[in-house]
């Protein structure tokens, strides 16, 4: 077994939030599906399953929890999308980085249900995975404050991204997965795991601290 060593520095992630001026249009019931809901505020303090382990940034601590910041009815792609899956509410929705398999980082939308993870492509309002959320089998995240989470998908492979609402989205998934399944999704603070970024590529992340106000290191070991 061999391993490749590349040593990324990232600056904290500050990212964007979707107020792009994309074609827009109502949602209505002529489609003829089940009406998809928008929820507000989906976690309370009590259930945040990662305050008191992971280092919280300040904004992270006073910071208002919505769900939908993307106000998902009012963009008529999104809507399709979720027609054709019969899923039923949006648990969270917002702009995020996505690594890919090479390591390189693409703007993504997740979105979450009660029923599955949407990963969408905000150029070409394509589908670009959906992940049912009996197929989560945990979330990684380091003990220090950045904002990577990585989602565990044995049956699959994994997804590993970015976002300054990863506190919120961990909370989501862990209420979102135990309602839909009656299983308790695993929450993993390292800052060393694997992730099996294809079907065939495993790679081991670890974090590390460095001086300076908003960098911190990503190192990508790829374990061939």
């Amino acid at each position: 077994m061999s391993r490749f060593n590349r040593r990324v520095q990232i600056p904290d992630l500050q990212l964007p939030k979707y107020d792009d001026a994309e074609e827009e249009g109502d949602y209505s019931d002529n489609y003829g599906v089940a009406r998809l809901t928008t929820t507000g505020s989906n976690v309370s303090d009590d259930q945040e399953p990662v305050v008191g382990v992971k280092v919280l940034r300040q904004a992270s601590r006073h910071r208002d929890i919505k769900g939908d910041y993307l106000d998902v009815p009012s963009h008529s792609y999104l809507m399709k999308i979720f027609q054709k899956q019969g899923d039923k509410q949006v648990l969270f929705a917002d702009k995020v980085l996505k690594f890919t398999a090479s390591g390189k980082m693409k703007h993504r939308i997740l979105l979450i249900t009660d029923f599955a993870l949407y990963i969408i492509d905000p150029e070409t309002n394509a589908l670009k995975r959906r992940i049912a959320l009996a197929a989560v089998e945990k979330t990684c995240l380091s003990d220090l404050s950045d904002n990577f989470l990585a989602i565990i998908i044995p049956k699959e492979y994994d997804l590993l991204m970015a976002s300054t609402r990863k506190t919120e989205i961990v909370a989501v998934l862990v209420e979102a997965t135990k309602s839909a399944s009656d299983f308790e999704l695993e929450v993993v603070f390292s800052n060393s795991f694997e992730y099996n970024a294809d079907a065939e590529l495993v790679k081991e992340i670890q974090f590390e601290e460095v001086e300076g106000p908003c960098f911190y290191n990503l190192k990508l070991f790829f374990i061939l």
